[in-house]
């Protein structure tokens, strides 16, 4: 089996799960102004996430000449199941968070009826699981498919910033003294450090 295959496998059942699960959320509350603009960028991820997979299961870095080929060059079969087995890591820590948050789960900065603050469970780790998640199956997806993932993640390293600064002022403002103090205990994206 190819590391490809599987890192494609993991996306594919990472969003259908997703999709099924959102179904189940409570009623959204409030959203941060510019929510056609977020839509928008999720789309053009998603459709770049395909393109870059078609791009290295159907060769195309013959057509786009050496350029290509450097993003496609990887180091050898070890190292691409080690970014096979970073994106099972993040999508299952991801996977976890979004079950863990439940029915409070919302499209980045948005709010749900009656929220609750969750600060258990993977969101005990970081404030932001499902980012640093979606973030580390990315770079394992760059070790396993080619160097094109990696912008990706810098992509979504700035979109799940941006969001991450905006949802944590609308929680400062839902929870004004429970959150600031679980902001100054756990880090934003990644454990004991960012």
């Amino acid at each position: 089996m190819r590391a490809s295959w599987v890192i494609v496998g993991l996306w594919g059942a990472f969003a259908l799960c997703w999709l099924v699960i959102a179904q189940f959320n409570k009623k959204a509350n409030r959203s941060a102004p510019g929510g056609r603009r977020i839509w928008l960028l999720r789309v053009a991820l998603i459709i770049a996430a395909l393109v870059l997979t078609w791009h290295r299961r159907h060769g195309g870095a013959e057509f786009v000449g050496s350029a290509g080929r450097l993003l496609t060059l990887h180091g050898g079969v070890a190292l691409q199941w080690v970014g096979v087995g970073l994106s099972l890591i993040g999508i299952g820590f991801a996977f976890w968070a979004r079950v863990h948050i439940g029915r409070n789960w919302g499209i980045p900065m948005s709010l749900r009826q009656g929220h609750e603050l969750v600060t258990s469970g993977p969101y005990a780790y970081v404030r932001h699981p499902i980012y640093t998640g979606i973030m580390l199956a990315m770079i394992g997806s760059a070790l396993a498919i080619g160097l094109a993932w990696l912008l990706l993640f810098a992509i979504s390293f700035v979109y799940f910033l941006l969001s991450a600064r905006t949802e944590e002022k609308m929680m400062v403002a839902q929870f004004p003294d429970a959150y600031p103090a679980y902001r100054r205990r756990t880090k934003m994206l990644i454990p004991f450090v960012f």
